[in-house]
């Protein structure tokens, strides 16, 4: 890394740190030749490949752009969307390549987008997988109470409860008062 003072084209690292969630690193330098200090940041390169061929870097900016236009009207707040964008950029960046399709990343954001929100998930789908008649809708409404009623088994599953044991034995016995 060559210093930005005097242009001497080595340096040391003082201190290293993650920055953006994990998903950068921050490094302290110090140039041996004029004894400055200076900070640099380390990502890792992440490149969205669009349907025409051309490339760009990935960016959370633009997530959230096109996820809020789904949500207009509807009760999500920026931190949500922000949460959200995070999940579709560690989603992404899970499949540890270094370029990936403009598609995937919308397929990134269907999943996150189905549990923030219904209406701003239909919205967004709707124009993501180019719905063209009623029975497009209908078909992912019907998806949808489907994904529900399993999250909706799995919240009763989670609530019933458990006294212990490889095959949840009977409860424990209740102890009687004695009447006086």
């Amino acid at each position: 890394m060559h210093c930005p003072f005097c242009r001497h084209p080595d340096s040391r690292v003082v201190d290293s740190r993650e920055a953006d969630d994990g998903v950068a690193i921050r490094r302290r330098r110090a140039c041996p030749s004029c004894g400055k200090r200076f900070t640099t940041v380390e990502t890792a390169s992440l490149t969205v490949v669009k349907r025409s061929g051309a490339t760009e870097p990935f960016s959370r900016a633009k997530v959230i752009s096109g996820v809020r236009k789904a949500c207009s009207g509807r009760p999500v707040d920026e931190d949500a969307l922000a949460r959200l964008a995070q999940q579709v950029e560690e989603t992404v960046r899970a499949s540890g390549c270094a370029e990936i399709a403009a598609h995937d990343v919308g397929l990134a954001i269907l999943a996150p987008l189905r549990d923030l929100d219904d209406v701003a998930y239909l919205r967004f789908a709707s124009v993501y997988r180019g719905f063209e008649h009623i029975g497009d809708f209908e078909a992912e409404i019907a998806e949808l109470r489907t994904h529900q009623a399993l999250l909706a088994t799995a919240v009763d599953a989670a609530a019933v409860p458990r006294y212990g044991g490889a095959h949840d034995p009977a409860p424990p016995p209740v102890h009687a008062t004695s009447a006086r």
